[in-house]
């Protein structure tokens, strides 16, 4: 059996209607990449079908100002690829004229562009045989050739990258890399994958072993820390409210939320005004603070989970430092800080 051919064959029928297959414009593709990225096409297109619509253009997309790329991708998670999306775009536009790079090795310089977003754009768009590798393709791989070797390790980067390459098809590079994704994604699930219909059952290796729902292998991660985080909702005489833009690194740089208190354990709401007193904007206030969640709200993320409480403070005094909260959608915020705020009535 010549698993490529099989592979392609299989593509012709099986694969999906999706926006970015019917262009070879590299800033779509571009796009498609990085929005689905630690997402599944179904939360992703959406997005693409706003930022293609808001930002038609590299051009546009550069022009544009971060607070309202980040708005745009407000949900989506993972927001250092919408800051790195933007990031590039104004490098492309002013280094290089505005023309995207026509070559894996240029490309993958581009920040946020790694070997698979790379391999990916150069195949498809500019008919590069570079194999791209990404979490479908490792699955397909283990379970068709039984390798166990740990995909999250650099040995096992390389195995995969080399055995992919060694199979991509030559003559037609992008459809190749394009089926294997979809294999994965449709066929080769990573839960109760399709294999009495696969056209692979007869050959593959984890099938007739047994070793399906094994493969492939990843070594597990550190701990998940634990986190307590406090958001001070403060809501003013004269109808306003509190937002602080996050600065530095992390997931949610620059992105807004409501002054917050971490602890190292729950806060009880006896102890929570002794807290408060600390924050500069309370000074000559007189308010009431009462708990808005009695059970926490854990919001998991790939490192650590952040147990969570808001508290709402209401001020009998005028706050002109404040927003407006009928102005409070207009920010950028975490997914965590955009549930409560749609939930919770501010003009109550």
């Amino acid at each position: 059996m010549n698993f490529s051919k099989t592979l392609i064959r299989w593509y012709s029928v099986n694969k999906r209607d999706l926006p970015w297959r019917s262009t070879k414009n590299p800033y779509f593709i571009w796009l498609s990449e990085i929005i689905l990225q630690q997402t599944q096409v179904a939360q992703g297109l959406p997005y693409y079908t706003k930022f293609i619509t808001n930002f038609p253009t590299i051009k546009a997309l550069a022009n544009a100002e971060e607070e309202y790329v980040l708005k745009c991708w407000q949900g989506l998670g993972y927001y250092s690829r919408a800051r790195n999306l933007h990031i590039t775009s104004k490098y492309i536009v002013k280094e290089l004229g505005g023309v995207f790079p026509n070559t894996y090795t240029e490309i993958v310089k581009l920040k946020g562009v790694g070997d698979y977003t790379a391999s990916a754009i150069s195949s498809i768009c500019f008919n590069e045989t570079t194999a791209v590798v990404d979490g479908n393709v490792y699955r397909v791989l283990s379970r068709y050739f039984g390798i166990d070797t740990p995909i999250n390790t650099s040995k096992g980067v390389k195995e995969f990258k080399a055995l992919a390459q060694e199979l991509l098809d030559y003559e037609r590079p992008a459809e190749f890399n394009q089926a294997i994704m979809e294999f994965g994604a449709k066929q080769c699930k990573p839960k109760a994958p399709n294999c009495i219909s696969c056209p692979f059952n007869c050959s593959c290796v984890a099938l007739q072993n047994k070793k399906v729902n094994f493969l492939p292998v990843k070594l597990k991660k550190n701990k998940i820390s634990k986190k307590y985080f406090n958001f001070i909702v403060l809501l003013s005489a004269d109808g306003r409210t509190l937002l602080e833009k996050r600065i530095g690194k992390g997931i949610w740089q620059n992105l807004y939320q409501f002054p917050l208190i971490e602890s190292d354990t729950p806060i009880k709401e006896e102890n929570i005004k002794e807290k408060v007193f600390v924050l500069d904007f309370l000074k000559n206030q007189d308010y009431s603070i009462s708990l808005y969640n009695d059970v926490e709200i854990v919001h998991k993320l790939s490192h650590q989970h952040l147990y969570t409480k808001f508290w709402i403070l209401k001020s009998k005094t005028n706050f002109i430092e404040g927003i407006p909260v009928t102005e409070i959608t207009k920010y950028p915020v975490p997914k965590l800080i955009n549930n409560f705020i749609e939930t919770f009535n501010f003009l109550i």
